[in-house]
């Protein structure tokens, strides 16, 4: 389980992606862009995972974050499937995508979520399968695609995966 109020638990910034993921609160950033508050704490001074489009980055890049790694070897893991539930926040007319993978350790990545363009100016719930590929570990990978909007941006907060795993 990660709330991001003190650091990224395990959560890994790729090296191959365009920019990065960055912890943030709301109370810290001018208004506009973002949620008002986080969703652990539902304050401004609560934190979360943040990408946002900006003069910085160009339409299209990419920033990735993958989770540590989740091994199918209990028994438990293998019976009952396991899961991921976060809150995601894609608020803004210009909002790029938010990608949700699933990868294995030879590198090999499915899509779980596609979203793209606005999704409303709250915090919104999602639960994810993680299908079992036979015995293989795993990570989950979120990746932001930069819109064209300055002030547009996706928030994720509150990663948890189910116990079995």
């Amino acid at each position: 389980y990660c709330n991001f109020e003190f650091d990224l638990c395990g959560w890994k910034q790729d090296e191959n992606d365009d920019f990065d993921w960055n912890l943030r609160t709301s109370s810290t950033t001018k208004m506009g862009t973002g949620p008002a508050t986080d969703h652990t704490l539902q304050e401004p001074s609560g934190h979360y995972i943040f990408i946002k489009s900006s003069f910085l980055q160009l339409p299209g890049q990419k920033a990735r974050i993958s989770s540590p790694v989740l091994s199918r070897r209990n028994k438990d893991c293998k019976v009952c499937g396991s899961m991921i539930v976060f809150y995601y926040h894609m608020y803004g007319a210009h909002i790029g995508s938010l990608i949700v993978y699933q990868r294995t350790m030879a590198k090999h990545e499915k899509i779980i979520l596609n979203l793209t363009g606005n999704q409303g100016n709250f915090w919104q719930r999602k639960a994810l399968i993680l299908a079992g590929d036979g015995g293989e570990d795993f990570q989950v990978v979120f990746e932001g695609i930069a819109g064209k909007g300055p002030k547009d941006g996706i928030a994720l907060d509150d990663l948890t995966f189910s116990r079995e795993c």
